[in-house]
């Protein structure tokens, strides 16, 4: 008997806008997408990272994983002023505390407005990939950027859905690190922020 997913695919679903924080995270996710029928457009926003040089890095990475698949990826603003002026406040909460819901709500409503842009009914997020990020923290920010971001456009057929789902299901979290080898990914060592990085 065939196995039951644990990834639950929401109805309508045949294209997805992937809000991807780097390369190594979204792999085993795009090529589960792509393996069960739904096409992945990559969306980078990720302006929470610092420095320059090592969201270049990662940047590059996520863009040359998307080449070599033959898929769409998108880039978009590095406005780490603009990031830090939305967890201002909040620069000495813990990780997992309330600075990291609040990037995680900047960069989900981004690619909320994004796929609205591009007529994407779906959206989703690398971020849920992570041993390390909430999952709860995760699902309240892209329900939130979704509502925000549909609470704005007309008509309805302009609305888009957070996909909510925890991408270390089905085994791909040990995918994950079998093709962190095989393609030879950059593997960054903390988050992305400067309050992470001092933490690590």
């Amino acid at each position: 008997m065939k196995k039951e997913s644990a990834i639950v695919i929401p109805e309508g679903c045949k294209k997805v806008l992937l809000h991807a924080c780097c390369a190594p995270c979204s792999s085993a996710i795009v090529e589960w997408l792509m393996a069960h029928g739904i096409e992945p457009v990559i969306y980078y926003f990720n302006p929470n990272i610092y420095p320059l040089e090592e969201y270049e890095i990662r940047k590059n990475e996520s863009k040359r994983h998307a080449e070599l698949l033959g898929i769409t990826w998108i880039d978009d603003d590095y406005n780490h002023t603009a990031w830090r002026c939305a967890v201002t406040g909040l620069e000495s909460e813990p990780e997992r505390g309330k600075r990291c819901e609040m990037c995680f709500y900047h960069r989900l409503l981004a690619t909320a407005k994004k796929a609205q842009e591009l007529g994407i009914p779906f959206f989703a997020t690398t971020l849920a990939s992570s041993r390390w990020k909430s999952l709860d923290q995760i699902e309240r920010a892209g329900l939130k950027a979704a509502e925000e971001a549909n609470s704005q456009v007309r008509p309805a057929t302009a609305k888009v859905q957070f996909w909510a789902q925890n991408w270390r299901k089905d085994g791909l979290q040990e995918r994950r690190n079998e093709l962190l080898k095989e393609y030879g990914f950059y593997n960054q060592l903390y988050c992305g922020c400067e309050f992470s990085r001092s933490e690590r």
